[in-house]
């Protein structure tokens, strides 16, 4: 005997529309029994849906399981909303029925779903060929994005290869997938072949050289964004601050800063960070901590309290760094791995040995967080830089993983910095057998042996780096001016202004050493004689990046430095006797932390 069909309008589902507590739905539900709705299709369908608007996943399967012949609508919905293995079952519950038949919903909706296996993919992409859907473009996007997020660039690229049409999503999921992997190469020329470009195009490029250490390759891709017309996000901004972060491009970080309130962008947790973390890693640090206390809205989250307390650490600011902890236990804010890393490099700096200890057995024992190997690390520089080797070799030997060449490396530069020959030529053979060739380690047990003016060792380790074809990181410095980057290495003479800087460089050695300064000849490792070694000194990376600032710049203007190395002592010396004698204040970022000079002195008080 056929069913009745039920109208739509019965005043029992007209009912259904206007609820929105589950005790409400529970009730309608009992009502839809009790008149024998419920053994209809559609009444059940009707309910599973309100049940899905209020999140009440567990009890629309419920109902799913006892409704008489569900129909598509019904599946598709609960496969949605599981998004999970469980999603690939429902569908094939539905394969077993005759009827319905899935359509381009149900198997977008389940390649979207999370935890799917490569097999379990494939098993969804035999239904899609079998059933005709490789020419619907939402399924293809769909089995696109799978195969990225399942690590399989081929299978998702063959996808795309064969799709008939593309839209924004098509070209964007391609582009981003690459992103993600690093593969910057493949990600542009995809790019270039875009038919047309929208933010997320252009964010993703831009994310992806930041990600990879290209900064000016980003800069350049968000002034063609600029030219273009497409607006920037906060995602955008953000990756783009990042970069001039990396590259001290604080002209062009201001420009950005002013762009967000012109164009009154909405700052979220990550743009605010982005913001705290650009002013504190281009030398302005009082800046990054007065937009970091205007914009008490936004700092629910953890992100600029690690930018924050990341600005402390890098300038040398411990007591700063240990104060904004206190305040962030104050508000409740749970810390995680990166603010340890930052508060242990802050404890580094400051040469708080007692509160580093002391914060790194809290992440455990307090806030439950295991320390990874970049805490080990930062313990092992603390304890080095304070004179403590045999504690700091005694913790490495107590990690829980097998410590990489960073922290064996940290431990040889306290050995040369504190002259422990022994520890020092021990550690530096590990290395050796460990990772032969790791040329800054053994870089760094040629000076430790050149430092006691041990030269046949020295001239031994340097000639096989020699012959393993390994070459040191050679120092590099970078200064902005008018929002150009100009770039010196060690005895550089290609810059177009170089007779102007080495003219310079000689009347400043006049200069500095009426005023007293002494080159620190022992920096130069050889063995050579005393004039040589001064003339090695003179044309260090920072020194002429600082003369080309003092040439090119009003007096009174601050400059500033990043270099990609550790700046050596001599470089540290002079660059006081240069702030004191040409009454300027000179901010160099090394590898390590901020040095702000300033009338003869620098805020590290030289310890770094």
């Amino acid at each position: 005997m056929q069913q009745q069909r039920v109208s739509i309008h019965h005043p029992l589902l007209t009912l259904l529309t206007s609820l929105t507590s589950l005790p409400q739905i529970k009730q309608a539900h009992a009502q839809l029994l009790t008149s024998g709705l419920f053994l209809h299709p559609f009444p059940p369908s009707k309910l599973l849906s309100l049940l899905l608007s209020t999140s009440s996943l567990s009890y629309a399967d419920s109902v799913f399981l006892r409704s008489p012949s569900p129909p598509l609508f019904s599946y598709n919905s609960l496969i949605r909303a599981h998004s999970s293995p469980w999603s690939l079952l429902l569908f094939r519950s539905l394969l077993r029925s005759a009827d319905p038949l899935p359509n381009h919903y149900t198997l977008t909706f389940l390649l979207a779903a999370d935890g799917l296996s490569l097999t379990e993919v494939e098993e969804v992409r035999a239904h899609v060929l079998r059933r005709g859907f490789e020419t619907n473009l939402f399924v293809s996007n769909a089995l696109v994005k799978a195969y990225w997020t399942l690590g399989s660039p081929e299978l998702a690229g063959k996808v795309f290869d064969g799709m008939l049409e593309r839209d924004m999503y098509s070209w964007n999921s391609m582009i981003g997938g690459y992103v993600a992997v690093g593969d910057l190469r493949s990600a542009r020329e995809l790019f270039d072949g875009m038919p047309a470009r929208d933010v997320v195009s252009w964010t993703s490029i831009v994310a992806g050289y930041v990600q990879v250490g290209c900064f000016m390759e980003a800069l350049d891709m968000f002034n063609d964004m600029q030219h273009t017309g497409v607006a920037p996000n906060e995602f955008t901004l953000t990756a783009v601050l990042a970069a001039c972060a990396n590259l001290v491009a604080l002209d062009q970080g201001r420009w950005i800063h002013m762009y967000i309130e012109r164009a009154d962008i909405k700052i979220n947790d990550r743009l605010l960070a982005g913001l705290i973390d650009m002013y504190s890693k281009c030398g302005e640090i009082e800046i990054a901590l007065r937009i970091f206390n205007s914009n008490d809205s936004v700092k629910h989250g953890i992100r600029p309290w690690n930018a924050m307390l990341g600005g402390f650490a890098i300038h040398g600011l411990s007591d700063k760094a240990i104060q904004l902890f206190e305040k962030m236990k104050a508000r409740n804010i749970a810390p995680n791995e990166v603010t340890f890393v930052s508060l242990l490099s802050a404890c580094s700096h400051g040469r708080l040995v007692d509160k580093g200890r002391l914060y790194f057995d809290w992440m455990k024992k307090i806030y439950g967080i295991d320390p990874k190997i970049e805490h080990y690390g930062c313990m092992v520089d603390l304890l080095g830089r304070a004179g403590l080797l045999k504690e700091a070799e005694e913790m490495i030997s107590t990690m829980p993983m097998a410590p990489d060449i960073a922290i064996w490396g940290a431990l040889l530069g306290a050995c040369r910095i504190y002259k422990d020959m022994e520890m020092g030529e021990r550690i530096g053979k590990l290395i050796n057998k460990l990772e032969p060739k790791q040329v800054g380690c053994q870089v760094l047990l040629a000076n430790l042996y050149s430092g006691s003016r041990r030269w046949d060792e020295a001239k031994h380790v340097r000639k096989k780096i020699e012959v393993g074809g390994g070459r040191k990181i050679p120092g590099c410095s970078s200064i902005e001016l008018d929002g150009r980057f100009h770039q010196f290495l060690v005895g550089d003479r290609s810059h177009p202004q170089t007779k102007d800087i080495y003219s310079f460089l000689d009347d400043m050695a006049i200069r500095l050493t009426k005023a007293g300064y002494v080159p620190e000849v022992g920096e130069v490792l050889l063995d050579v004689d005393e004039e040589d070694k001064e003339t090695a000194l003179s044309t260090h990376s920072e020194k002429l990046a600082i003369a080309f600032g003092l040439i090119n710049t009003p007096p009174g203007t601050p400059i500033r430095i990043v270099k990609n190395l550790r700046v050596c002592l001599d470089c540290h010396r002079v660059t006081k006797f240069i702030s004191e004698v040409y009454g300027r204040e000179i901010i160099v970022r090394d590898r390590m932390r901020f040095h702000h000079f300033r009338n003869g002195s620098c805020s590290c008080k030289d310890y770094w």
